[in-house]
């Protein structure tokens, strides 16, 4: 994976911030009430970690069940909308995810339409860095999108998709729509886990946890 693409992903969202609610859920008060019932049905608590927060929907959810929250993403400008929607008592921090670390451990460390976006070449290492990021007992929870969307992209590789912003500029970025039979094999060769629940037609609902002895 080029390190040119990840960075044009990021280019991609810093510049989408502005528009990436009505584009992304369309309907913001009906993605906002599915969210909230996402969230509790997965049931997050104690000190959180939410990798990727972007514009902060999913942030205002976690941030009603969390006893602290600290959120990341790699575009100032999407935090910026998120700080808006949150009580001040949610951490925030623009941070490279890949090279990101932090003494902390997190009895939760949750993304939303996140994984999708790690290429093949960054998997193995950013689970490694997930099992180091929690504490005793700790979860990853994650959501994203089902394989049997991923006809809607515009495909230009094995992993990656064109997208186009409104005002007419495209940005290649990594794009792998979830298979859960293959994830959850997938994770349980490198030490984990994993249950995958399906809500609707569109999304995935995942819970991992280190193997013991991993």
């Amino acid at each position: 994976m080029s390190e040119d693409v990840l960075a044009d992903q990021v280019g991609y969202y810093r510049r989408r911030a502005g528009e990436y609610d009505a584009t992304a859920y369309g309907d913001v008060t009906a993605a906002r009430e599915r969210i909230a019932r996402l969230v509790a049905r997965m049931r997050p608590a104690g000190r959180v970690l939410e990798i990727a927060c972007g514009t902060g929907l999913w942030t205002e959810a976690l941030a009603a069940h969390a006893a602290t929250l600290l959120a990341i993403d790699a575009a100032p400008e999407t935090i910026a909308i998120a700080r808006d929607r949150v009580p001040a008592t949610v951490a925030f921090e623009v941070a490279d995810v890949f090279a990101w670390s932090t003494a902390e451990r997190f009895d939760v460390v949750f993304f939303s339409a996140w994984l999708s976006h790690v290429p093949d070449s960054h998997f193995a290492r950013f689970w490694d860095q997930l099992r180091g990021l929690l504490a005793e007992d700790g979860r990853v929870l994650f959501l994203d999108e089902h394989v049997d969307e991923q006809a809607k992209e515009a495909w230009v590789g094995d992993e990656i998709v064109e997208r186009t912003l409104q005002d007419g500029r495209t940005f290649r970025i990594v794009k792998q729509f979830i298979d859960p039979g293959t994830l959850v094999e997938r994770l349980r060769g490198l030490g984990w886990d994993c249950r995958i629940e399906r809500d609707g037609t569109d999304w995935i609902l995942g819970e991992a946890r280190p193997l013991p002895g991993h």
